[in-house]
């Protein structure tokens, strides 16, 4: 249920309906809107029409059923868009396109800090960079692990840049989250609903994902999992989905951004990286996606990617990425974003 106050409702009668919500065996998740506060009431769908009777209380101007089977995900509680704060002055879902950029894998301290210089030159805001890399064969590179992400938090103190960095495990949350700025939920990982419960528990941005055959329900879903746990600093990723076609790596659903955008109130960004496969291919859909509405993109960037530990070919090299920044702020501007840092803008 939404539980919607009268506007310039008294505080304490918001403080009497959280209570009345939780004695009802509810949880309370307030949100604040630009006239009123609304409060989402989650629980046991089986009993929730005895949340109506919240209605006849002071200061509440009307109760209305959630209809989505994602409650705290879904513009019907939020809806105006939601905006995620990195650290001050870099916030998903406002006016800046954010561009995140970096390595699929983080190899060595030189690969990661040359890079890391690079994207940042180019415009890009955040370094993004593989320790732990969930892999389809056993075989395959696994990452660096701890050392992995001291190197990323070292590339940080060079540049400035925040990092973000997938988390594989449950029982590595605590240690990535002691490095990253963002917590990266890859889309193997998109139901592992005990890693989506840990990380709703932290007060950091997690960007989550979307599994290679999962629906958009699904999608939303699983984002429920880790707003229903308290964290509400959820960043939504698009990065392709499995189809018939062989000629591209997966295929990006460039209508998932305004799908989502109708369904729910979080940021949306693009990985046109692991999408296409193809570094060739990246550029176009960078665009693409910038057109769509996406709040940002997270995009691959090797120094050399034909020695990449993983994902070479997707990767582009750092003068490619930077020519791509370049004409990705035509886009930007046509599409109402500001891309500071291209063209001299910051």
């Amino acid at each position: 249920m939404i539980i919607v106050m009268e506007q310039s409702s008294d505080p304490k009668l918001t403080d009497a309906v959280v209570t009345r919500i939780r004695e009802l065996g509810y949880e309370p998740h307030l949100i604040q809107g630009s006239n009123r506060q609304v409060i989402g009431a989650v629980g046991d769908e089986r009993g929730k029409m005895v949340l109506q009777s919240i209605e006849s209380m002071p200061g509440v101007e009307s109760v209305v059923p959630i209809l989505k089977p994602y409650k705290l995900a879904s513009r019907e509680v939020c809806p105006e868009p939601s905006q995620v704060e990195i650290q001050p002055g870099l916030v998903f879902g406002g006016d800046e396109l954010i561009v995140m950029a970096g390595p699929c894998s983080v190899e060595s301290e030189q690969q990661i800090v040359e890079t890391a210089h690079a994207v940042k030159r180019a415009g890009a805001r955040i370094l993004r960079g593989g320790a732990f890399k969930p892999r389809t064969s056993p075989y395959s590179f696994q990452g660096m692990e701890e050392d992995g992400l001291k190197l990323l938090a070292t590339a940080r103190e060079e540049t400035g840049l925040p990092i973000i960095t997938e988390v594989v495990n449950p029982r590595d949350v605590e240690l990535v989250a002691r490095y990253s700025d963002i917590m990266q939920v890859g889309a193997r990982n998109m139901q592992n609903f005990a890693l989506l419960k840990m990380l709703g528990q932290l007060d950091k941005p997690i960007l989550l994902k979307r599994g290679m055959s999962a629906t958009i329900q699904e999608f939303l879903m699983s984002a429920e999992y880790i707003l229903a746990e308290g964290n509400r600093r959820v960043i939504m990723c698009e990065r392709g989905i499995r189809t018939f076609e062989t000629a591209t790596r997966n295929t990006l659903d460039i209508s998932a951004v305004p799908v989502l955008k109708e369904q729910t109130h979080l940021p949306v960004v693009i990985d046109p990286s692991h999408a296409t496969g193809h570094s060739s291919l990246v550029p176009s859909m960078c665009y693409a996606s910038v057109a769509a509405g996406c709040d940002g993109l997270i995009v691959e960037v090797h120094p050399n990617p034909e020695k990449a530990a993983s994902d070479g070919p997707q990767s582009l090299r750092p003068a490619a990425f930077a020519d791509m920044m370049m004409k990705l702020k035509d886009f930007a501007d046509v599409s109402g974003r500001t891309l500071p840092g291209v063209g001299g803008s910051l």
